[in-house]
């Protein structure tokens, strides 16, 4: 059968558990997870002494291998796609870092013209903007001069450039205006995360309440909990938005990643690489948006030293750094990886998880996080060097 996959000999990272099982695909879904499958005519793949997990999907990602996704063009983006492939990729948002207003309507007008025809690497699954409607005193790598307050035409103006590609959305609490913003992007079906932020309890919670999901790279950019001040971290707990984290262990100290779990719940964790241009290159000097960048051991600081800007982190490094951090077996830390950001997206009904019917997003990786072979919806977009 033209297009379908055997996938033999693996342990398969279910939602429940992990079983040695075959997985078979056909027109791009899975259709069947058992063992001795009737099966003819499909291409095989011996996955022998290897993991087969859902897809990952990072839903924040400013670049890699040299392609800052503020200003990306198609080939780019082909780029960057295809090497997210190789790090167990199978979608991802494009994030926008904050830039002017012209800037960010030809940004999101190409992404949005690209977007469909990536189709040999990992998907892009939509746009993640990071602003620009963030507050001066969190702004992280953000340029404060080009910091805006919410104005929903302006925003739709992006919408409307991006083809409706706009999935994602970070803001401010404390911002003025951005309470009643969050519940018009929330009826524009884009999904609204709150961070770089030091808004105090009760501010971060009233936008929860009015339609906040997530919360940006938890802890990072962001008013820690103070016992007497709890402060949008205290929120980002106590509430079911769900919390990124950046887990490359300069972010986040191990033991904050598993506390961060133990407080929210596997269901309530997304991993994030909030990577950068440098994220599969050496150390040495790059750009993120208008910033200039250095890159040293591996982490990436603005080039003046007054914040750290992204980091250089992939997702497969990131699956075994959690395996190291919590000792968590594969198929749990597949949820922070997989179900957790499809859910988020509205995508959990097809995607983020091993099961019939669902697209065929998969990863073939090894125990320590090495990717053998990579499938979006049931096209083998990269396989490792036998």
């Amino acid at each position: 059968m033209k297009g379908s996959w055997l996938i033999r000999g693996g342990t398969v990272c279910l939602p429940d558990g992990m079983k040695k099982s075959e997985v078979l695909v056909e027109n791009g879904r899975i259709t069947a997870v058992g063992e001795k499958l009737p099966v003819s005519g499909a291409e095989e793949m011996d996955a022998s002494g290897l993991l087969v997990m859902p897809g990952f999907v990072d839903i924040h990602t400013h670049g890699a291998v040299g392609v800052d996704m503020n200003g990306a063009d198609r080939e780019g983006l082909t780029k960057v796609s295809a090497f997210f492939a190789s790090q167990g990729v199978t979608g991802f948002l494009p994030t926008l870092l904050t830039d002017s207003h012209e800037a960010l309507l030809q940004y999101v007008r190409t992404i949005g013209a690209a977007a469909p025809n990536i189709t040999e690497g990992a998907a892009v699954l939509g746009i993640h903007l990071e602003g620009p409607y963030l507050c001066a005193e969190y702004k992280g790598a953000m340029p404060e001069h080009l910091l805006q307050t919410p104005d929903i035409s302006r925003f739709m103006q992006y919408q409307t450039a991006s083809s409706g590609q706009i999935r994602r959305v970070t803001v401010s609490p404390e911002v003025e205006g951005v309470e009643q913003f969050i519940p018009q992007a929330v009826a524009a079906g884009v999904s609204v995360s709150i961070g770089h932020s030091g808004a105090d309890y009760d501010t971060a919670w009233r936008c929860i309440r009015c339609g906040a999901a997530s919360a940006t790279h938890t802890f990072n950019a962001m008013k820690l909990l103070h016992q007497h001040f709890p402060a949008i971290s205290g929120a980002v707990l106590e509430s079911d938005v769900y919390a990124e984290a950046i887990c490359d262990g300069i972010h986040l100290h191990p033991g904050t990643v598993r506390i961060l779990l133990k407080a929210k719940g596997l269901e309530r964790v997304i991993a994030v690489t909030d990577s950068i241009m440098a994220a599969g290159l050496g150390d040495g000097r790059f750009k993120l948006g208008v910033n200039d960048i250095v890159v040293k051991n591996g982490d990436a600081m603005l080039a003046d030293g007054a914040s750290r800007a992204g980091s250089t982190l992939t997702m497969c490094k990131a699956f075994a750094n959690l395996r190291r951090f919590t000792d968590l077996p594969p198929y749990q830390i597949s949820r922070l990886l997989s179900a957790n950001p499809a859910d988020l997206l509205g995508l959990g009904g097809r995607k983020g998880r091993i099961l019939p019917g669902y697209d065929a997003d998969l990863t073939v990786i090894s125990d320590e996080g090495a990717v053998k072979a990579t499938f979006v919806k049931g096209r083998r977009v990269f396989c490792a060097v036998q």
